[in-house]
């Protein structure tokens, strides 16, 4: 407003030509001759009137012209915020703005006209240029599907998974048990076989699945992410924080998703990712086939057209899940990982080892260099032993039920009968070793005979665990003094000769 009073007061008060005035406020000739225009047409002279404000000022230039005489006025910045909302749709806030009063209600596309006229003029924003083939934008949707087990009646929530081509808008979608690694990094692999090609850039937000940690300049990659992206000879580069339009393609194909997909299947049950996915892929199929509003051509047109052409060639095998965990080797020289225990060279006993399982091998690295590998197995409380890893005195005898209830027996009657219904409580023996060892090592830091009243102790309470002994062994006054130390251990519903265990 400062600068218009100056052009009023150079033009009627000095007398200057409108370039003149352009060049002493360095403004455009165009502009001044406008300003003058607008002054003359609203009746504005020099001097102005002492009691008119800017906003005064800056109405009579400029008035809210309206686009229609008698109808009702809309509240855009309202408007906009309900858009925010998810499945808000124009069509629904127009139906419930006309009903409040049809005979002064706008018609549907003048309403969209009138915001997409207001959207204008607000913050401008550079529209995204996708070339084909380049990137693929990957991301799960908010809404989750409950999935019903049918004996147990127990319910979990399955996660969907979106990955959308840039150029076509061609989409996969996938149901998952959870969002974890494996679960991330198989849905890839699914998608890229769906697509029949590998897109050159992969755009993910920055889970935890995809990203270690987060920076707008330098993220840190998933160590198994970053192992994906090799084997496909792709480059990861995730949406940058609190920069929502780096993933625009994904949020908007998230949005597509859940209301031309989930919202139909939101009175279905569901009782297993299989069926699911089934329903999934007929819809995904639907709307793959169903014409875009803004690009010509359906997205299944657009990506034989644009995106298939353009993407890299599937490598020669699939990509196989590695499971990447660190650990410190157990004092049997054992690493434990899902609930199965793999050995390595007994020498590293309490170094930390790095262990990578497929689906098929157990790899475990000491320092980056190969030590062990075994056959992957899923049987819990198992062994997987090396002979050569074992130390010489292990070497000649393994552990058995037997060799641990003698081991049990040294010590004393109660510390057997512990070890044996530790033995017992497992569906498998094996199971128990770790304990039975756990059990024993207990005489090296206590007395043989503490370790037995404590274990006769655990008896006559009907709690036999390795955690009850170890219990009682740090609070002596109730173990010392208070049982005799007798030959045989308490009686026990429950006891069963060696006999049991050949």
């Amino acid at each position: 407003m400062k600068q218009i009073k100056e052009v009023l007061r150079l033009k009627y008060c000095a007398g200057l030509s409108n370039r003149d005035i352009a060049r002493c406020l360095k403004i455009g000739a165009s502009t001044v001759s406008e300003l003058l225009t607008r002054c003359k047409s609203a009746g504005l002279g020099w001097p102005l009137d002492d009691g008119i404000t800017d906003t005064q000022l800056s109405s009579r230039l400029y008035p809210q012209s309206l686009p229609s005489r008698g109808k009702r006025p809309l509240d855009f910045p309202t408007m906009h915020r309900e858009l925010k909302r998810p499945a808000m749709t124009k069509l629904l806030l127009w139906q419930e703005y006309y009903q409040d009063e049809p005979e002064s209600a706008y018609h549907y596309s003048q309403f969209c006209e009138l915001y997409g006229r207001w959207i204008n003029r607000q913050k401008r924003s550079m529209r995204q240029h996708h070339r084909a083939g380049e990137k693929l934008f990957i991301d799960f949707c908010g809404p989750t599907v409950p999935i019903v087990n049918p004996e147990t009646g127990e319910t979990y929530p399955a996660q969907i998974f979106v990955a959308t081509l840039g150029a076509s808008n061609y989409t996969y979608v996938e149901a998952c048990r959870s969002q974890n690694s494996e679960s991330w990094l198989m849905a890839h692999c699914n998608a890229f076989e769906f697509f029949g090609g590998v897109p050159q850039i992969l755009v993910p937000d920055n889970l935890k699945a995809a990203v270690t940690k987060a920076d707008r300049y330098e993220p840190v990659l998933n160590q198994n992410y970053a192992r994906l992206a090799r084997h496909y000879n792709t480059v990861v580069i995730p949406a940058r924080p609190y920069k929502p339009k780096d993933k625009a393609k994904a949020e908007n194909a998230v949005l597509i998703v859940e209301r031309w997909i989930l919202m139909r299947l939101r009175n279905q049950l569901f009782h297993s990712l299989g069926a699911l996915n089934q329903a999934l892929k007929q819809l995904l199929a639907e709307l793959s086939d169903r014409p875009q509003r803004i690009l010509s051509g359906s997205r299944r047109e657009l990506f034989d057209h644009l995106d298939k052409p353009a993407l890299l060639p599937l490598p020669s095998y699939r990509y196989e899940y590695v499971d990447s965990r660190r650990a410190k080797v157990g004092p049997d020289y054992h690493i434990l990982y899902q609930k199965h225990a793999y050995s390595v060279p007994h020498a590293l006993v309490g170094e930390p080892i790095e262990l990578e399982a497929s689906a098929r091998l157990v790899r475990l690295y000491h320092r980056g260099q190969l030590i062990a590998q075994h056959p992957r197995s899923h049987k819990p409380g198992g062994f997987s032993t090396v002979d050569e890893h074992m130390p010489q005195s292990h070497q000649s005898q393994r552990w058995s039920p037997e060799r641990l209830l003698g081991w049990g027996a040294n010590i004393g009657p109660g510390t057997r009968e512990v070890v044996a219904q530790l033995l017992r409580a497992r569906h498998h023996p094996e199971q128990a070793y770790r304990s039975c060892l756990g059990l024993l090592n207990l005489s090296r830091q206590y007395s043989n005979a503490g370790l037995e009243n404590a274990c006769q102790k655990a008896l006559l309470l009907e709690r036999p665990q390795l955690k009850t002994v170890r219990n009682l062994l740090k609070r002596p006054g109730e173990v010392q003094g208070e049982l005799p130390l007798d030959n045989e251990p308490p009686a026990h519903t429950n006891l069963r000769g060696p006999g049991y265990f050949n």
